[in-house]
């Protein structure tokens, strides 16, 4: 994709979903890497991933510059705590525009939080990740991870240009090692990476995603 799609697109919601029923696994008790306490919750379950999510995680490590460590950050999302993100969100924006419509501000919530309906974080199939060094320190990446658009001023775009060379290079070390083993990117934010969902389908030309919205059973 050359343009950027919005989770927001009808053609999201068209990709059906035949969910292969992967189980959702605990990245800090399968062959672990640096997990982030930020968006810890009382269940774990922002620590979980589907199967075939983590076992490419594992790999992309090997894809990194020596020194150099993805960090994780969320993956799991339960169905009812995207869609308070998302109303959250959208509420706010709907308060700063209160000349947008009911589809301007869907369309712009979805630049930072997934419709509920079709999140991938909500189907185990979405990981935010950031880098660290080898002492655990945050690499520069031009923003914090969940930087909204308008706190960052568009500098959460993976593409963004109001960016630090050092950023551009760190964004681009993550994106060859999460390319190298099949994940996608959502463009408005550099951190978030996907497999096996909706807009990964979209974005390899798949006819179906592979995972779908679950509870953690």
């Amino acid at each position: 994709m050359t343009e950027i799609i919005l989770m927001s697109d009808p053609k999201i919601a068209a990709i059906p979903t035949r969910d292969c029923d992967e189980p959702l696994l605990d990245v800090r008790r399968h062959d672990p890497f640096p997990v982030d306490a930020r968006e810890q919750d009382d269940s774990g379950a922002f620590a979980h991933l589907r199967e075939g999510v983590l076992s490419r995680l594992v790999d992309a490590r090997n894809l990194l510059p020596d020194g150099i460590r993805l960090l994780f950050i969320e993956g799991y999302r339960p169905p009812a705590l995207q869609r308070f993100y998302f109303e959250r969100y959208a509420e706010r924006l709907r308060n700063d525009n209160p000349g947008w419509s009911a589809e301007q501000v869907r369309a712009a919530s979805s630049r930072f939080v997934s419709p509920p309906e079709i999140a991938p974080h909500s189907a185990g199939a979405a990981v935010d990740l950031t880098l660290v060094a080898a002492d655990g320190k945050e690499l520069d990446m031009g923003t914090p991870v969940d930087a909204s658009p308008e706190v960052s001023e568009g500098a959460c775009y993976t593409a963004a240009r109001n960016i630090g060379s050092e950023a551009r290079v760190n964004r681009q070390i993550l994106a060859e090692a999460l390319t190298g083993v099949g994940l996608v990117n959502y463009p408005t934010e550099w951190w978030h990476w996907s497999y096996g969902d909706r807009y990964w389908a979209l974005a390899t030309g798949t006819g179906h995603a592979i995972y779908g919205p679950r509870e953690l059973g």
